[in-house]
């Protein structure tokens, strides 16, 4: 699994909003520039995060973005799952009946391991530890 260009654009405009002063409205503009992400994509990217309730929106002059959810509760697996939907590390581990082999697959057992870790490992530290600095980084 390759994590998608809007879904790093999602992640880098959450951090953005998240050092801001909470309620505090921030432009499209000003994230495009500070994050460098096409201003196209950029708006794109916050329909979508508007539409899962992550950030709002005020259209105007003095409109911009700001987060509606606190930084403290949301976490890279949550901008995944709004981005990209379903995260599966191979179609079979969907949940969509893709192989009949599914129950006996030693290979699949694997992979939903490896996926359950990815996932926990990406819901462990919000947008708050990132911004802090206060993520834990294990080498």
């Amino acid at each position: 699994m390759q994590i998608t260009r809007q879904a790093e654009y999602a992640v880098r405009t959450l951090m953005e909003l998240a050092r801001i002063p909470p309620g505090e409205l921030m432009s499209t503009r000003k994230i495009s520039e500070n994050q460098e992400i096409p201003e196209v994509f950029l708006k794109k990217t916050i329909q979508l995060l508007d539409r899962a309730g992550l950030v709002a929106t005020r259209r105007g002059k003095e409109g911009g973005v700001r987060l509606s959810v606190a930084p403290e509760d949301i976490t890279i697996a949550d901008v995944l799952k709004v981005i990209e939907g379903e995260v599966a590390l191979n179609p079979c581990l969907s949940g969509k009946n893709y192989c009949k082999r599914e129950e006996t697959c030693p290979v699949r057992k694997i992979l939903g391991r490896a996926q359950e870790a990815m996932l926990a490992e990406l819901g462990k530290e919000t947008f708050a530890d990132l911004v802090k600095g206060n993520a834990l980084v294990e080498e």
